[in-house]
């Protein structure tokens, strides 16, 4: 019971966790759901993040406003907090990327091998967490990520290949340019989750977070609009919304939107560290979600490593990093309103 303590300082932090994990699985299905037979996508997967994150913005901008109280004006407030402002520009470019790789890497492995690969972002988020808040991690707790990490390597041998019916050898079918591209978007991952975390519990520590998610979605708005007009997609890109009227793209970016935020909750209450278990938690929900939905075979690799997994999220429970978020007044004001709408209270 202490260890839970420990783990989720109250209720509704038990209730961030568990709705992270199952928002991440949905959007997982939603996403193989919405390619076709082929494995592609039929609509702008670049326009389709680029909506999340406007509905991200209204939605933040909205419960700003809804909860304002005493606070300053939406306007005025971001004219204050202006430098917190430039500074969501780097977990908001990144996770611009990490976005758009999703959808690519989505369409080159299953779900359960998509998420297993993840993994690897476990160490990299300790090592960054370590730099950033200046916090050593317990002996215990680097087994625990070994022994996370190894699971992952075992998926490798039957997750890299890009196409099933293709005789490749084993380590073209690992090292290959998806291999790259997921990694890629596993530092992505890493260093927008921490540097977000970071923003919340130091700089941003005294502002509202729902102000400080509008930061994180006009930013991102901005670097998908770049990104639109790098890849040259922003004059067509009215022409492809008639694409978009999919149920299932619908649910991508409601889902993707309900996740941004919820997302925010969870590394302002809890942490990084705990947000990559919580991510390998969603593989044994994954594997058997798509078993059932999409009929994807669970080899004995996808067994061992969920194993391997399970384990090492069992034996971080037991020793969890104590992370919480800086406790002052005015954060403790702010606070309990979030937790309210999360929990539906």
């Amino acid at each position: 019971m202490n260890q839970c303590h420990k783990l989720f300082p109250n209720k509704q932090a038990f209730i961030i966790f568990s709705l992270y994990i199952i928002l991440f699985v949905f959007q997982g299905v939603f996403v193989t759901a919405s390619k076709t037979v082929n494995g592609d996508y039929d609509y702008n997967t670049t326009l389709v993040v680029l909506l999340s994150e406007l509905l991200k913005l209204i939605a933040s901008a909205f419960l700003y406003t809804y909860k304002r109280e005493n606070k300053p004006h939406l306007f005025k407030a971001i004219l204050i907090n202006y430098r917190l402002l430039l500074l969501y520009f780097i977990p908001s470019l990144l996770y611009c990327f990490y976005n758009n790789l999703a959808f690519i890497n989505l369409s080159h492995y299953d779900p359960t091998s998509y998420y297993i690969l993840l993994q690897f972002r476990v160490v990299l988020t300790a090592l960054l967490f370590q730099i950033l808040f200046k916090k050593k991690l317990t002996l215990i707790q680097w087994i625990s990520l070994a022994i996370l990490t190894g699971g992952c390597m075992i998926k490798n041998f039957d997750a890299g290949t890009v196409n099933a019916d293709c005789e490749q050898d084993m380590w073209s079918q690992i090292f290959n340019m998806y291999f790259l591209s997921i990694n890629f978007q596993n530092f992505c991952s890493c260093l927008a989750g921490t540097y977000n975390e970071y923003l919340l519990k130091t700089e941003g520590s005294n502002v509202d977070i729902f102000l400080q998610n509008v930061f994180m979605y006009l930013d991102s708005v901005i670097c998908n609009f770049f990104i639109l007009t790098v890849t040259g997609q922003l004059g067509t890109m009215f022409d492809d919304f008639t694409s978009l009227y999919d149920t299932f793209v619908i649910l991508i970016i409601v889902n993707s939107a309900v996740v941004g935020i919820v997302t925010s909750f969870f590394l302002k209450n809890l942490n990084s560290i705990l947000k990559t278990y919580a991510s390998a938690l969603e593989l044994i929900i994954t594997a058997v979600v798509c078993y059932i939905l999409f009929k994807i075979v669970i080899t004995w690799f996808t067994v061992i490593s969920i194993c391997l997994v399970s384990v090492a999220v069992g034996l971080y429970f037991k020793n969890p990093v104590n992370n919480a978020s800086p406790v002052n007044t005015n954060n403790a004001k702010d606070r309990e309103p979030l937790l309210e709408v999360v929990s539906g209270k």
